[in-house]
Order: structure tokens, then C-alpha cells, then sequence
């Protein structure tokens, strides 16, 4: 059987990757293509719980302990995309380790502690990471129609355009996986336009 693609979409807080995922899971469904979705943070298990609380300012946390938080998160799912990988599926990742990797490591924990967790806990690397850019502008005024109650990031504009160059800095090394930029101020139906020619679905 052939092996399945793992497929990230990336980006700053409101760029759009749940909306663009949702669209391509429904799209290869549709096409009889077996698929799956997982997005991040997952608050609906435990450590989700800690990290809902955590960006809400429920408490504050070591980048260390962010860290350790943020990747258990996807620990936990990496014999799940290991195998549905292996049976032939497409798996849609709505935010990854690559979120990990910008967020986590502009607040200071090591890129290279980083990357050496992902190998020692087999963290699998994807087949294709997609970046939806848009401006901290963009982000902050989507996420304000979508709720009042923004998070710890959501709010921060300064923050936002230091995750967007945290994010410029993976992509120009093709860190964790190969990088595709896509302007996500377009509609979505542009968007998916473009993910469909870099998937050659």
C-alpha cells in the first residue's frame, strides 16, 4: 500500500488554517480519497485543558513548561498519524509542531532542544507544511469578528509580528518538513485554489 501524505497548514492566529482544512478534508472525502483531520491545540483531552487555561491567562507558565505542554499535545497523536500514514491516508494537521517550533522557541526555548525532543519522541515530520501569511492587522481583526475574548497571543500585535518572523526564519530553512507560502489575505476560494495545485490533487 502506498504510503499516505501528511499535509500542515500553518500560519499566525487567524489565518485561516481550521477553515482551509476543513475545506480540503471535505474536498478529498468527496473525491473518495481517505483522509483525516487533527488540529492544535487540542482542548478536549487534559493537557488541552491546561493549555486553554494557560492562554486565557489563567496562570502563567516557563517557556520550558509552554514547551513541554504544547508538543505532549501532539505526542500523544503520533502513533495515530503514524499509522493512518501508513494505511494510504492523507492527514490534515490544522496547526503542528511547526506552530511549536515558532511560538515556543521566540519566547526562548531552544530551536536545536527543539528539534532533538521531535527525533527522541518520534514526532513525525510532514510530507508538505502550507503557510497562510497574513498580517498581524489581518489576524487580530478576524479573530476579534470570531470572539471578543481573544487569548494571550491573539491580543498582542507586537507579539504577532515576532511570531510571523519567528515563522519566516523556519520557512527559509525548510525546518521540520518542506515550506509552501500562500497569501492569506486572498479569498478562501483562491486559497484552496492554490493548496490544491501545490497538493496536485
Amino acid at each position: 500500500m502506498k504510503r499516505g501524505t501528511a499535509v500542515v497548514m500553518e500560519g499566525i492566529d487567524g489565518a485561516g488554517t481550521e477553515t482551509q482544512s476543513k475545506l480540503l478534508l471535505d474536498y478529498l472525502k468527496n473525491k473518495g480519497i481517505p483522509a483525516e483531520r487533527i488540529y492544535y491545540p487540542d482542548y478536549t483531552g487534559p493537557i488541552g485543558e491546561a493549555l486553554h487555561n494557560y492562554l486565557h491567562k489563567g496562570f502563567n507558565l516557563s517557556v520550558n513548561t509552554q514547551f513541554l505542554l504544547f508538543a505532549g499535545d501532539m505526542v500523544k497523536d503520533v502513533e495515530k498519524i503514524k499509522k493512518w500514514t501508513e494505511e494510504g491516508k492523507t492527514v490534515i494537521l490544522d496547526r503542528y509542531f511547526t506552530s511549536t517550533l515558532a511560538y515556543q522557541c521566540l519566547r526562548g526555548f531552544s530551536l536545536d532542544k527543539a528539534l532533538k525532543f521531535a527525533e527522541i519522541f518520534g514526532i513525525p515530520k510532514p510530507d508538505i507544511i502550507i503557510y497562510l501569511k497574513v498580517s498581524p492587522e489581518t489576524s487580530m481583526k478576524r479573530k476579534f469578528k470570531e470572539k471578543n475574548n481573544l487569548d494571550r497571543n491573539e491580543e498582542n500585535k507586537a507579539f504577532l509580528e515576532k511570531v510571523s518572523k519567528s515563522y519566516e526564519n523556519l520557512i527559509e530553512k525548510d525546518t521540520f518538513g518542506k515550506w509552501f507560502v500562500i497569501d492569506g489575505e486572498k479569498n478562501k476560494e483562491e486559497i484552496f485554489s492554490e493548496i490544491k495545485n501545490i497538493l496536485k490533487i
